[in-house]
Parts: C-alpha cells; sequence; structure tokens
C-alpha cells in the first residue's frame, strides 16, 4: 500500500518514494536550547516522531537526524537583536555553554518522557563550525555574498525564485518594510555570519575568513544535514513556522551552493494554539511537560492528544480536552492488559490502519479504527496482538505500561458490596447513590463479567482559575 505525505514544496498530497531504495534520510529541525521547550514545541518532534515511525511501518531503513541550536539564533528573523543563547546567559547568569547544556538535558527528559525515538544522529552547531565556515566560503566563491558592518550575508537577488516555497511576494515585502534595513540590500537578505561587536568579547565566537564572529542560524542545518545526509535528501522537517524564513533560507543558500533544494519533501507540523494564539516562549509564559506532570498527568495522555488532531491542522490545547486523552490511554491501557497474550496478528485489521496513517499520517483516523478494533467481538487475544502491532507506530507504549497498585479502603469495598446487592434487588436509585458515595471517596466502579472493579479516579488534571 502506497505512502502519501503532504509536501510544503509542491503543496500538495504526493507519493513517497525514497531516493534510495528502502531507505530515508530524515533531518528534523531541532530546539534552541536557551530555555525549556513548550508543550507547542513537543507537539512538533511528536509529528516527526510519528512521521518515522510510519516509514518503519512501511519496512523503511530510517537515517535520523536532529540538530541542537546552540549559537547563532537571533531573537528576530530578520538578523537584528541579539543571540538567543547570549539572551538566555544574562537572564540565568549562567554563561552560555551551562544554560546550553542545562536546556539541553531538560529537552532529552522531555524527549524521552513522549517515547520519541532516538535519532541516529544528534548535531550540536558549535560541533560543526568547519562545515559552516566552508559553506558560507562556497557560497562566496559563487557570487553569492556580500559583507556589511555587521556580517556576511546571502544575496536573494541572485536567486529569482527565492522563497518559492512560501510563494513570498518579495516586492510586497520590501515595500512594506518597516525597519531600517541597515546594510541590508533587501529585507530578504539573511545573515551567514555575524561579527562580534566591536571591543566586545562574545562568550560564544570563532575566527574566520571574514572575521571572528559566529554562524548565523539558517547556514547550521544545511552544513549539518548535509554532512549526514548528503545535500539531496528524502524529508527535511520543522514548524508552520520554519516555512517562510528558516526553510526558505535553508533551500536558498543549499540551492546555491549544491544546485538543490536539499530535500525531496518538505513537511511541517502545524501549531498548538492555546486560545487565538500560539504557544509561544516570547511572552514569557507557557506550558512545559513538567507543568503537566506537576498536575500528575503521564506525558503519554498529551501524545495521545496530539494524535487526535492532524499534524496539518492546529490543535487547540485544553485542559477538558487533556482530562479526556488521559482518560482515553487509561481504557485503551486498561483494556489492553486486560487481553490474554499469545494471539496472532489480525491482518485485515492491520491492513486498514495501514491506510490510515499512509493517507498522509491520518492518525485521528488511525485512532478511531482502534477502538473500533477495541470495541470490536474479535478473539481477545488476536485484539491484544493487533493492537501491539498498531502501538508501534502509535508509540503508546503499552507494552511497558503497568497498573498502579493501590489499595481500596475497606469502608469503599462495603459500599461498592452494598451497591451490588442494590442492583441485584434492582434498587437501582439506591445503586445510582451508592456508586457517587464511591465516586467521592475517590473511586470508579466498573461492572464487569466478574463483578464490580473498583479503580482510583484519574487525578491531576483540572482546569485553570
Amino acid at each position: 500500500m502506497e505512502l502519501h505525505l503532504y509536501d510544503s514544496w509542491e503543496r500538495r498530497v504526493r507519493p513517497f518514494e525514497s531516493i534510495v531504495p528502502g531507505r530515508v534520510g530524515l533531518y528534523c529541525c531541532g530546539p534552541t536550547v536557551y530555555d525549556y521547550a513548550h508543550i507547542g514545541n513537543l507537539r512538533t518532534y511528536i509529528f516527526e516522531d510519528l512521521l518515522r515511525r510510519t516509514l518503519q511501518f512501511n519496512g523503511y531503513q530510517v537515517q535520523h537526524v536532529i540538530n541542537i541550536t546552540d549559537v547563532g539564533h537571533l531573537v528576530s528573523d530578520a538578523d537584528d537583536g541579539e543571540d538567543k543563547m547570549e539572551k538566555g546567559s544574562r537572564r540565568t547568569g549562567k554563561s552560555a555553554w551551562d544554560i546550553a547544556a542545562f536546556y539541553s538535558a531538560a529537552f532529552m527528559a522531555d524527549f524521552h518522557a513522549l517515547n520519541l525515538l532516538e535519532p541516529e544522529t544528534w548535531c550540536r552547531a558549535t560541533e560543526y563550525l568547519p562545515q559552516q565556515i566552508a559553506f558560507i566560503a562556497t557560497l562566496e566563491q559563487k557570487g553569492y555574498t556580500y559583507r556589511t558592518a555587521d556580517g556576511i550575508y546571502f544575496d536573494t537577488a541572485k536567486q529569482s525564485d527565492y522563497g518559492y516555497m512560501a510563494r513570498l511576494d518579495r516586492h510586497a515585502l520590501q515595500a512594506g518594510v518597516r525597519v531600517a534595513l541597515g546594510d541590508k540590500r533587501s529585507a530578504t537578505d539573511f545573515a551567514l555570519w555575524k561579527f562580534s561587536p566591536p571591543d566586545v568579547q562574545r562568550q560564544m565566537e570563532w575566527d574566520s575568513p571574514w572575521g571572528r564572529g559566529f554562524p548565523g542560524w539558517h547556514i547550521e542545518c544545511s552544513a549539518m544535514s548535509a554532512a549526514h545526509l548528503g545535500s539531496w535528501f528524502d524529508i527535511h522537517c520543522g514548524g508552520e513556522d520554519h516555512i517562510a524564513v528558516h526553510h526558505s533560507n535553508e533551500i536558498a543558500q543549499t540551492q546555491a551552493c549544491h544546485g538543490t533544494r536539499l530535500a525531496n519533501f518538505w513537511m511541517h507540523g502545524y501549531f498548538l494554539q492555546t486560545g487565538s494564539e500560539k504557544m509561544s516562549k516570547s511572552s514569557g509564559e507557557f506550558l512545559r511537560l513538567q507543568t503537566l506532570l506537576d498536575r500528575g498527568i503521564d506525558p503519554l495522555a498529551y501524545r495521545y492528544l496530539c494524535l487526535s488532531a492532524h499534524y496539518r491542522s492546529q490543535l487547540e490545547f485544553s485542559w477538558d480536552g487533556l482530562q479526556a486523552a488521559a482518560i482515553g490511554l487509561q481504557r485503551l491501557r486498561d483494556a489492553y492488559h486486560r487481553w490474554p497474550q499469545g494471539g496472532h496478528v489480525d491482518d485485515a485489521w492491520l491492513l486498514r490502519f495501514r491506510s490510515e496513517v499512509n493517507n498522509d499520517l491520518n492518525f485521528p483516523r488511525a485512532l478511531a479504527l482502534m477502538w473500533e478494533l477495541v470495541r470490536s467481538d474479535s478473539d481477545a487475544a488476536t485484539c491484544r496482538a493487533t493492537l501491539r502491532a498498531m502501538d508501534d507506530v502509535l508509540g503508546l507504549d503499552l507494552d511497558n505500561w503497568r497498573p498502579a497498585i493501590v489499595e481500596v479502603p475497606e469502608a469503599v469495598t462495603q459500599l461498592a458490596a452494598q451497591r451490588q446487592a442494590a442492583r441485584s434487588a434492582r434498587q437501582w436509585q439506591e445503586a445510582d447513590r451508592l456508586r457517587e458515595l464511591i465516586r467521592a471517596s475517590g473511586f470508579l466502579v466498573e461492572d464487569t463479567a466478574a463483578g464490580p472493579a473498583l479503580k482510583p479516579v484519574l487525578q491531576g488534571v483540572a482546569h485553570d482559575s
């Protein structure tokens, strides 16, 4: 069954075929480690993990690369302002190198908590300075650069199709620019190398053929992806905010240097919304995964929530939605561990599942199909084996979950026994009253073929005041 993916370059869903049969090169733009990742950032990494799992589900061997931006990302995409690492250093009172290490470790903790598959390669911008400098030198030799007082810039006027993926109207951008360009020739030109300010020693700076300074943000991804995957590979991913600037600039400099648009497919995950606004660090207020953990919420409940919306649609975050996801995940776990082992995968169910995920990662439909399986009259052992195969793609880690051992107070056990007696006597109003008393004690009662089962109410999800 053919895999179809949406390509931002062509703006359509098209059949995926790897450049090298059986192998896929996948590059994902990683974090700028000057602060914690927020759950909006993490939604993008969940999408990329689902993509990788789908590729592997289709038999591909995936060479997965994620970069870590630990230098060069300015607070403004327009190449002004300060480096985010220097800003983070000033905010925390730690060195730029120390905050890079600290926030990298925090990101890795979030990454693993969400059951994201480890890439084959993590690459840090500060470890690839020679490759970035060599890349810029090639652009200079080919006539695509110019020098200003503050750095070496890429001349976008040399490319008639600059910004094609974003369908940028360069003339409108130029006419509408409301900030001083400084020495930049065009609003769309971007920094390849920034000079250290005169009489100021930066914490992160290096010598180069053009002077002491640091690389621009965009050059790192072109240089590092080419170092690991070549200058023409299968898929490049990132957030939707990367389309107009970061990825357009990556494409421009790679076309100039290597004659390719870098990746055959460009794929982008859409924002997590809070109200009418996308989640952003710029306000200083954002939800971290740790915020959910502090409320007693399993991180995989957030992964489940992300499965419920297509990666190319914006997802509205709410505590009610997260609570529903947590309950859904718990019910799925309970069903999975209630079923016996030893069954065989039902190929018909798995084929239907494949048709959904292969349709541009339609995980909302795949999730609905999974629940159709759970509620079906299929053999229980077959259900478990088939769901296990689906979870290789869903990544909910059903195998490794274990129910918490909870001691039920004697008083609650007695209430459950009284309720069961009321039900046997067809005293439904009394049975409902006792159910509410059990709930008020922190437990739910479920009626099963083996009798009433007690389990704790899910804790940790609450409304903001």
